[in-house]
């Protein structure tokens, strides 16, 4: 990997730790700026650049490293936000191959890509909020209490950053490519 790579992963795996302490407390998922780096990434480094940095994020968190919104270590796994973080990999990585697709990037199109991405993080963090509270932590939750805590409470500060992704990512890219 080249030097530049190795900085620019690197940047977007601490750029998302900082996001995690950037936040709104609401019940059950607090909200954060974790996804803005993780989108960020994506459009940016591409799809393995971006998911790599985004792995790299996870994995300093399960070693025990508190980059995570309630800290770290590997137990962090039970947690019934940890589902978000795996669909910040793949959300990376899928806003990374949208955006290399696309051969003219407008603000439209690069917000289409986000909402892709944002799309696998709800996806994986719905699903993991439900199943950990259910199972884990034996409290006898619906899916609609998940999909409500865990989604709907939660997507309308996401969508905004979506949007500011999307101008940003038009106005950029561009000029670095």
């Amino acid at each position: 990997m080249k030097t530049k790579n190795l900085i620019l992963v690197s940047l977007f795996a601490a750029l998302t730790a900082v996001g995690a302490f950037i936040r709104i407390p609401i019940p059950y998922v607090p909200f954060t700026l974790q996804y803005l780096f993780c989108a960020f990434a994506g459009v940016l480094l591409g799809p393995k650049l971006g998911a790599l940095s985004q792995i790299i994020y996870v994995g300093m968190g399960l070693i025990g490293i508190p980059v995570f919104t309630e800290g770290g270590g590997i137990a962090y796994v039970f947690k019934p936000t940890f589902g978000y973080l795996i669909g910040f990999i793949v959300a990376a990585y899928v806003i990374g191959k949208i955006a290399e697709r696309i051969q003219e990037i407008t603000i439209p199109k690069a917000f289409m890509a986000t909402l892709s991405g944002l799309f696998f993080v709800y996806l994986f963090g719905v699903v993991h909020l439900y199943l950990i509270t259910n199972l884990y932590l034996g409290q006898s939750k619906s899916f609609y209490w998940a999909l409500f805590y865990g989604f709907i409470v939660c997507v309308g500060g996401d969508l905004i950053l979506s949007i500011i992704i999307a101008i940003v990512a038009a106005k950029i890219l561009p000029r670095i490519s």
